[in-house]
């Protein structure tokens, strides 16, 4: 009998602790005061209210673009991307390898090959510097995430992209309201996934969806993504031309997702005015490297924050250190070195040494590298960058109690 795996948990459940919180947690979320009146039309309306078009025209306004195609959730979201892309089997696509599993899952469902460039050092975000090194003739796209809800730097890598001939899109799940040089994240690229996962910015219940202000591909993912690659033909009904799916948002989750929009923008600014004054209380700790908010970055929506550590700095480990503040009662802080996806996403290194479609040869063009060594600049990131995630919660009396522990126990753990 095989060992029982213990499943990744997601949500509210992944943020369960045993260790008593001094500060105020992500759960219980604050609910748009709309929240229950919209549920509510849904169910006096016996299931007929269009709840779902609401927030889609909602939301694409408040983001201004023409197009958003709600989805039951991000990977969701990013795999209807992926869908309506119309590539080749074996076509590559550059994405950061600081990411998360869902960034990816559509790629390889559609039988495109990720390909990992590295970030910045000490950045968990890809440039166009970092990019350009792995554009071969099999490049189709570029998907730039902006990790952590930190925005990449987009004109550069759109005029690389440019350049080259091949498309951007943009994974803004952890982004929501990121603002880059004045502007939104996500209406950079051709089009952009998003979360409103419960744990991110604009949390719901779950959801998320995919932003665009090209109609010929908002059309093209709403025929993939929605409704399962079907056309309905007079005196017949539906013919399926394509292997389309079925990632339709529900109507609950859209009535949630509208009431949340509600109150997303004020909770934003909090967290990005907060965010910024703990980055800068922790810029005077020596051996504690802060999180770069580069100038172009106009708002901050920060999911998550952390800071790296100087490892020859201090006697114990980033690991100890993150351990110590969690006792002191910083919620769920520690790494995240399974973000690292060449690493992490260990199926991709077992199908390229056992020749998998699409990662034989052909379709692929070359044998692929999947391995920590393979992103150095992200690995050594994630080595010793201790994080949590944020929260509009947190005042400027929180931040700085939390600065204050930090610094405390960085003083008597320095060697």
């Amino acid at each position: 009998m095989s060992e029982k795996k213990v499943r990744a948990k997601y949500g509210a459940a992944a943020f369960a602790s045993s260790v008593k919180a001094e500060f105020p947690a992500v759960f219980p979320r604050a609910m748009g005061p709309n929240c229950a009146k919209y549920l509510q039309e849904i169910v006096d309306g016996g299931l007929c209210v269009d709840m779902v078009s609401r927030f889609e025209k909602a939301f694409a306004q408040a983001m201004g673009s023409k197009h958003f195609i709600g989805t039951p959730g991000c990977t969701n979201a990013l795999h209807t991307l992926a869908a309506g892309w119309s590539y080749k089997p074996g076509d590559e696509i550059i994405v950061s390898p600081v990411s998360d599993y869902g960034t990816i899952m559509g790629l390889l469902v559609e039988n495109y090959i990720p390909v990992f460039c590295d970030t910045a050092p000490g950045s968990p975000n890809i440039t166009a510097e970092t990019i350009a090194p792995c554009i071969t003739d099999r490049t189709r796209a570029i998907l730039a995430v902006h990790k952590l809800g930190l925005p990449c730097d987009m004109d550069p890598i759109l005029k690389l992209a440019a350049r080259h001939k091949i498309d951007v899109y943009e994974d803004c799940c952890q982004a929501v309201f990121s603002g880059y040089k004045g502007r939104r994240v996500g209406a950079f690229g051709r089009a952009a996934g998003f979360s409103f996962d419960s744990e991110k910015s604009l949390g719901s219940d779950i959801g998320g969806g995919v932003l665009t202000s090209d109609t010929e591909l908002a059309e093209r993912l709403a025929f993939m993504g929605l409704s399962r690659g079907g056309v309905q033909e007079p005196g017949y009904g539906r013919r399926h031309t394509e292997r389309g799916l079925a990632l339709r948002m529900p109507n609950c989750t859209a009535a949630i997702c509208l009431a949340q929009l509600e109150i997303a923008e004020d909770q934003i600014v909090q967290r990005d005015r907060t965010v910024r004054l703990m980055t800068k209380l922790l810029a005077g700790i020596p051996g504690i490297i802060p999180l770069v908010i580069p100038d172009y970055c106009s708002c901050f929506s920060c999911w998550m924050y952390g800071f790296s550590i100087d490892p020859a700095a201090f006697r114990c480990s980033a690991d100890e250190l993150a351990a110590k503040l969690n006792a002191r009662g910083m919620p769920n802080i520690g790494l995240g070195r399974y973000y690292l996806m060449p690493e992490s996403v260990v199926f991709l290194r077992q199908y390229t040494e056992q020749n998998r479609y699409p990662f034989s040869l052909p379709p692929a063009s070359r044998r692929h590298r999947y391995d920590a060594a393979a992103c150095p600049n992200g690995r050594d990131f994630l080595a010793n960058f201790v994080r949590w995630f944020w929260t509009e919660k947190y005042t400027d009396a929180h931040v700085e109690q939390m600065a204050a522990i930090i610094r405390a126990e960085a003083e008597a753990n320095r060697k």
